[in-house]
């Protein structure tokens, strides 16, 4: 068997593996659980209020932002976070060690990481249709632009979350480089408020980056067509929102593996046993 086919089989077979053992584990679900269940008791107190100006919910308006931040959260967040912990406990040192071992670690990351992520974007689903009468009539092209759009950002932000951990050189520079790009792109990408808002140049800022893009696209699948009216140029913009997600996931692809293999190749035992010890440092 061809030795990359091999890796990338068992890295399938790694990603649900570790997925499943992540529904057994309190911590990864609780904080799952958590994410979930703020945003719906956000949903919760909105579904009452109207946008001024129109007959839409305001449940039913930020539903599909939460939706889009939720999925580059845990593209982008956990990619980092699960980078940054498997470089110090000597995972990756032991994936370098295996014939197309990254390869293979870097299949599995992104199928656990994708199946956690969407399992948390279809409990939110379910809670905004049970709340929010406008949603349940996106009809099936709505539902199929949500899917298209949750797994194109999935492929978009996981390889952006790789490239950062990668960079990283500590869990804490990790936590505050990944919070720090996170929250300046969601300030600015018009998940919370129109981006129309926003001064020209940060609105110019906000469309080279996927995070606009997949607010943008879960806005057009559940809203009524008559929102786009608030949004730039008075339309949803289809065509740009999957040329541009699908610019960032070609580019990510190419970008990640080789920036993981460079950082692989730096690894060695003492550097693991050495950041142990700073670890231990810091414990006691």
């Amino acid at each position: 068997m061809n030795p990359g086919a091999h890796a990338a089989r068992l890295g399938l077979a790694r990603g649900w593996i570790e997925f499943k053992h992540s529904l057994a584990n309190p911590q990864d679900i609780g904080w799952t659980i958590f994410t979930t269940l703020s945003f719906i008791i956000v949903l919760f107190f909105q579904r009452d209020a109207k946008v001024p100006g129109t007959d839409l919910s305001l449940a039913a308006a930020t539903l599909p932002s939460l939706m889009g931040l939720m999925v580059a959260f845990s593209g982008f967040m956990g990619t980092v976070g699960a980078l940054v912990i498997e470089r110090e406990d000597g995972t990756l040192l032991r994936a370098k060690a295996l014939p197309q071992g990254m390869l293979g670690y870097l299949i599995g990351r992104v199928v656990s990481i994708s199946l956690s992520g969407l399992g948390g974007l279809v409990l939110l689903l379910l809670a905004g249709v049970i709340m929010i009468p406008e949603i349940r009539g996106a009809g099936p092209g709505g539902w199929l632009m949500v899917v298209l759009v949750a797994l194109l950002s999935l492929t978009a932000t996981l390889p952006m979350g790789a490239v950062i951990g990668s960079l990283a050189n500590s869990p804490q520079a990790a936590s505050g480089l990944s919070m720090l790009t996170m929250g300046g792109l969601t300030a600015i990408s018009g998940i919370f408020y129109p981006i129309s808002a926003l001064a020209g140049w940060l609105q110019g800022l906000a469309h080279v980056f996927p995070l606009y893009w997949l607010g943008l696209g879960m806005r057009s699948a559940l809203m009524p067509d008559a929102a786009a009216a608030v949004e730039i140029g008075g339309s949803w913009r289809t065509l740009e929102t999957f040329g541009v997600l699908g610019a960032w996931s070609v580019l990510g692809l190419l970008l990640a593996p080789p920036i993981l293999r460079r950082m692989a190749r730096r690894e060695s035992g003492s550097l693991v046993q050495e950041r142990r010890e700073r670890a231990l440092r810091r414990i006691g």
